[in-house]
């Protein structure tokens, strides 16, 4: 048995010093058929830079997880690897039909609904189009980009130079007031407001069209 070991190492460090590696390909195929072929060979991401030396035994492979799956070389000593798997999940979301700028609230011609590998979208993609008109990219996207809740914010309810309503609260009293704004803000964003009575700047949140509440 001693014997044996030692022939294995000695094999083992001659295909070092050769320069000869365990096949890529060999991983791979271990690790799809360890999945039942679900996944295809492409998307078992065996890792380029990968370096280990040959295994005399069949290789074993088992699922570690969701996105993993662990090959091992029950050679003694032997080695194992967590080769990562790239999953694929097609479902219906809705997508940009054209390139829109940050800041320009969309519109149901700017919208369409296609299959997409929502696996590889980061964010929480829609499925329906009719609530998203409105909404506002916060950067720039181009055409055929997957529309997330993290890459839109509310619709713009204020502009520059709008004229709106200052409503301010205090101890069960309402006071109203016409002001303008002096930017832009989106549902429950603040937004600074001249007071036309008095001129002074205040603060607020905007709540509706036409509407700011005073923040204290």
């Amino acid at each position: 048995m001693r014997g044996l070991l030692l022939l294995l190492w000695l094999w083992s460090a001659a295909t070092v010093m050769a320069g000869a590696w365990e096949p890529h390909a060999r991983i791979r195929d271990v690790a799809v058929a360890a999945v039942g072929g679900r996944v295809p060979p492409e998307d078992v991401l065996v890792d380029p830079a990968l370096r280990v030396v040959p295994c005399v035994r069949p290789l074993a492979a088992a699922v570690a997880g969701p996105r993993s799956v662990e090959v091992r070389c029950p050679d003694s000593p032997g080695w194992r690897v967590f080769v990562p798997l790239r999953l694929r999940e097609e479902s219906s979301v809705v997508v940009l039909a054209r390139s829109v700028r940050a800041g320009t609230p969309l519109r149901a011609e700017d919208l369409a609904v296609q299959a997409r590998d929502v696996a590889a979208v980061a964010g929480t993609p829609f499925a329906e189009p009719a609530p998203l008109v409105g909404r506002v990219p916060r950067r720039g996207l181009p055409a055929g980009a997957v529309l997330t809740e993290q890459a839109l914010a509310n619709e713009i309810l204020l502009r520059r130079g709008d004229p709106v309503v200052l409503v301010s609260r205090l101890g069960g009293i309402e006071v109203r007031a016409e002001g303008r704004a002096m930017g832009n803000a989106t549902a429950g964003g603040t937004v600074s407001v001249e007071n036309l009575a008095s001129r002074r700047i205040v603060r607020g949140r905007a709540t509706a069209k036409g509407e700011v509440d005073v923040l204290y």
